[in-house]
């Protein structure tokens, strides 16, 4: 149901936000280990805050690969920040915490991939954002405009879906 939900968000006028945090924290969730405390805290935080979850799955699917493919550039920055003399008492004290060694901190790729996601998430919020008004604003606009929309838009199966959409806000 969360990628149905995702393509109404995306056509509605609502929810820009919503859908752009979805699309960004989905980058968080790629870059992450499957199944990774990390991961799922991210999902956690999208069902809290009603952030759209479809747009996190997509975009998570679709930055796993590019995760895979920046394996040797994450490597590289994470070997470069695990093994800073400087930093050592702090990989210490987090290594013995619990829990936080689930998260795979000490390996890098795992520090490298979400040192990469976490630089990343603030810009493409907004880049995603961008994408979305100027989607509804274009795409969704221009589609509405045609022969074949405005036939839909006219049969009862259309009108019972407004009626019902109108009366649950779904």
């Amino acid at each position: 149901g969360s990628f149905f939900t995702l393509l109404q968000d995306v056509r509605s006028e609502g929810g820009t936000n919503q859908i752009a945090l979805g699309l960004a924290f989905g980058v968080i969730i790629g870059f992450s280990p499957i199944l990774s405390i990390q991961a799922l805290l991210v999902i956690m935080i999208c069902l809290f805050f009603r952030v759209q979850l479809g747009a996190a799955m997509l975009s998570a699917f679709f930055f796993k690969f590019i995760a895979y493919l920046a394996d040797p550039i994450s490597n590289e920055i994470g070997k470069a920040v695990l093994e800073k003399p400087e930093l050592k008492p702090v990989w210490v004290t987090m290594y013995n915490l619990p829990l936080v060694p689930m998260t795979q901190f000490n390996n890098s790729i795992v520090m490298g991939s979400g040192i990469i996601a976490l630089i990343a998430v603030a810009p493409l919020f907004f880049l995603f954002k961008t994408f979305v008004i100027k989607y509804r604003l274009h795409i969704v606009a221009r589609f509405r405009e045609t022969k074949i929309w405005k036939a839909w838009a006219t049969t009862s199966v259309y009108k019972l879906y407004t009626k019902y959409n109108d009366l649950y806000n779904v």
